[in-house]
């Protein structure tokens, strides 16, 4: 039976999503990770057609946007995420990092069903976040 140690996980960068810092493993039918991002950062407003997830914020507090749902979560706060929801966060006050549980597993990227919102430059703003492409 496999386990991980968060601490030993090696660190990953994906190139659909800049600034992403992850540590992450896949199942038969799960993929998880732990994804952390510094103040002021976080992924351009997107969703995933093909996957459900949820997110449990582990340390800090991010600014979300979850469908048309603006507010703050953080630490101890789990957020399901449905299929084709436009979501996205910023961290706020600092690092922050939440864990993340998504299905299918498809390839195992935690970033593979990434699909940028049409709007995402309107709501990166209300974020706080700026996108430079």
């Amino acid at each position: 039976m496999p386990i991980y140690k968060e601490s030993e996980m090696e660190v990953q960068t994906s190139d659909k999503v800049e600034g992403l810092e992850l540590k992450s493993v896949a199942g038969e039918l799960i993929k998880v990770g732990f994804v952390t991002y510094q103040e002021g950062e976080g992924p351009p407003p997107h969703f995933h057609p093909n996957e459900e997830q949820f997110v449990l914020v582990l340390k800090g507090k991010f600014r979300k946007v979850l469908g048309d749902e603006e507010t703050i979560i953080e630490e101890g706060d789990l957020v399901h995420i449905p299929r084709n929801t436009r979501h996205g966060v910023c961290a706020i006050d600092g690092p922050a990092t939440f864990f993340a549980v998504k299905s299918p597993v498809g390839d195992g990227d935690l970033a593979q069903d990434y699909n940028r919102a049409t709007d995402a430059e309107e709501v990166a703003k209300k974020l706080g976040l700026n996108l430079n492409s």
